[in-house]
């Protein structure tokens, strides 16, 4: 019974004859990316950045060193910086164990800030990738007059946060 099966089915995939299984619907099931981050993302970090390339020397600082805020409250991953008062969700592209590649996008007036972000986290510490797109719209028709980039790299070192601890 089982070679007749076998023989029916390579025959309905070669001849292309309808399978008797392809009206069924598939079965999906996954794990959100959030859920995936590793929970030594979680804390506050100390972040210096050092400009690597850019397009527009005249609009991005050489270096930069920030605090990051990192949360996350069931799905949502947020991103403060207690320094300058901002705050935004993060969306997360990728995970891979400890690497991780998040964006986050800010408007500012007419003008819109979208950083993606991909660091490897070994212990208390990371390093990475921040690349910046500065998008400037006209006020009157909201059309694009101009666009600036720039590509960070980053060194991360926790300052708090539980896995500082070892726990």
């Amino acid at each position: 019974m089982k070679k007749i099966l076998l023989i029916i089915m390579i025959f309905a995939a070669v001849t292309g004859m309808p399978s008797f299984a392809e009206n069924l619907p598939v079965l999906k099931a996954g794990v959100s990316l959030e859920k995936r981050v590793p929970a030594t993302l979680m804390g506050t970090w100390r972040v210096a950045a050092a400009l690597k390339n850019t397009d527009s020397p005249q609009n991005f600082k050489q270096t930069s060193v920030d605090i990051w805020n990192l949360s996350r409250t069931d799905d949502v991953i947020n991103l403060s910086n207690p320094f300058t008062g901002a705050s935004a969700s993060i969306t997360v592209n990728y995970v891979n164990k400890n690497t991780i590649k998040f964006t986050k996008t800010g408007d500012y007036d007419n003008q819109k800030l979208t950083d993606s972000v991909e660091i490897t986290i070994v212990g208390n510490s990371f390093t990475g990738v921040n690349t910046l797109l500065l998008r400037t719209y006209s006020d009157a028709d909201n059309s694009l007059i101009s666009e600036k980039k720039a590509t960070y790299v980053l060194k991360g070192e926790k300052i708090s946060g539980a896995d500082i601890l070892g726990k």
